[in-house]
C-alpha cells in the first residue's frame, strides 16, 4: 500500500472520529436539556437515564415512533438507555421524540 493511500486513510479515520465525538457531545447536551443524566463515555453511543421516566417505557414510546434503543433488564443498568450515535437527522428526530415524550 503507497504511503499517500495509508495517510488518506488515517485522516478519513481520524475525521469520521472526531464527527462521531461532535455528534456524541451534541446529543448528550441536548439530552442534558431534556432533564436527563449521561454517564461520561468515550464510545459511539451515550448511555443516559431519565430520573423521572421509566427506561422500559421510554424505549417503548420510541419504539412507536420507529426509533429503536437499547434497553436493558439488567440490575443496575435498568433505568438506562443504550443511544447510538446516528446521523444529524436521527439524533435530530431522536431529541424532537422526548421532547414530547418527557415534557
Amino acid at each position: 500500500m503507497r504511503r499517500s493511500h495509508r495517510t488518506r486513510i488515517r485522516r478519513g479515520f481520524k475525521e469520521g472520529c472526531a464527527k462521531v465525538v461532535a455528534s456524541r457531545e451534541k446529543l448528550a447536551s441536548q439530552l442534558e436539556q431534556l432533564g436527563f443524566e449521561i454517564v461520561p463515555l468515550a464510545a459511539n453511543f451515550v448511555f443516559a437515564k431519565h430520573p423521572a421516566h421509566d427506561a422500559a417505557t421510554l424505549a417503548a414510546a420510541l419504539r412507536t415512533k420507529e426509533i429503536l434503543v437499547c434497553h436493558f433488564k439488567l440490575p443496575r443498568i435498568d433505568q438506562h438507555l443504550r443511544i447510538s450515535i446516528g446521523t444529524p437527522d436521527e439524533c435530530d428526530a431522536l431529541v424532537a421524540a422526548l421532547s414530547g415524550i418527557v415534557a
